[in-house]
């Protein structure tokens, strides 16, 4: 298993940690609404999976299983655990195997917008063609149709946040595009996560779906928290597949509420 320089925003203070894990194609920049809401009370850890943001690309390592090892491994050298573990999508793939493999390096789970089991076959030919057209066309021709796969339309068309679609665009086209490919295929391919290894998830756990997610229907998220004990489900009206991004307000208010009754 290789090593990977992973990039990291840290901002340091003495309250809980939360570590902020993200979807495939973007970054840290994807919880920058969560991380202004809740830098005061908590130190706030933000990562870049490696081969995407400013993490280094390596020429393998994008497996699900050694992605969650560089999760443990970045949490063990910041002396951080236990963390609340925020993962969105592919970080939610990351965040349940650690709470299920490292359960002393987790003190509450929030997945986003994700679910245990395989990719739907339909979707890597569909993937795999997108991924194609984009070497041939490049990403900025290709960059509409991954934000409808990542957007719903209310975000999409909301004339209010233009400036912030666009800096979503630009970070797609800032991706390197050998690392994407291969953080792609570490998604595609990935193997389920068994209903057995679920049950072993015990810290309070909460499973958060876009309302309009079509990339990991809301139905997907459900059976998942339905599969890991104790676990609630909640639904964000309005939002997709990035509903961090799309409806923070109210993802930051369920990530509140949920907090508040931890101890």
């Amino acid at each position: 298993m290789s090593e990977a320089r992973l990039h990291v925003e840290d901002t340091g203070g003495s309250g809980p940690a939360i570590v902020f894990s993200h979807g495939l194609l973007w970054s840290t920049a994807m919880y920058r609404f969560q991380i202004e809401a809740f830098r005061k009370n908590f130190r706030c850890v933000a990562y870049d999976h490696r081969g995407q943001g400013k993490s280094e690309v390596t020429e393998d390592g994008y497996d699900m299983e050694t992605l969650t090892e560089d999760a443990a491994k970045l949490i063990g050298k910041l002396g951080i655990a236990p963390v609340h573990f925020v993962g969105l999508s592919m970080g939610g793939f990351v965040g349940m195997r650690l709470a299920a493999r490292r359960p002393e390096s987790i003190k509450s789970l929030a997945l986003i917008e994700t679910a245990s089991d395989p990719e739907p076959r339909l979707n890597v030919p569909k993937y795999k063609l997108l991924l194609l057209a984009s070497r041939i066309f490049g990403v900025p021709a290709l960059a509409p149709a991954v934000m409808k796969v990542m957007f719903a339309r209310p975000f999409l068309t909301d004339p209010a946040r233009k400036e912030l679609r666009q800096s979503m665009v630009q970070a797609l086209i800032d991706n390197d595009w050998v690392g994407t490919a291969r953080a792609i295929d570490g998604v595609l391919f990935r193997k389920p996560v068994a209903p057995e290894e679920l049950a072993k998830i015990r810290c309070p756990t909460i499973v958060i779906s876009g309302a309009l997610d079509g990339a990991v229907v809301p139905a997907r998220s459900e059976r998942t928290a339905r599969q890991i004990p104790g676990a609630s489900f909640l639904t964000i009206p309005r939002a997709g597949h990035t509903s961090s991004i799309e409806e923070p307000e109210a993802v930051n208010a369920a990530l509140s509420e949920f907090w508040s009754h931890i101890a």
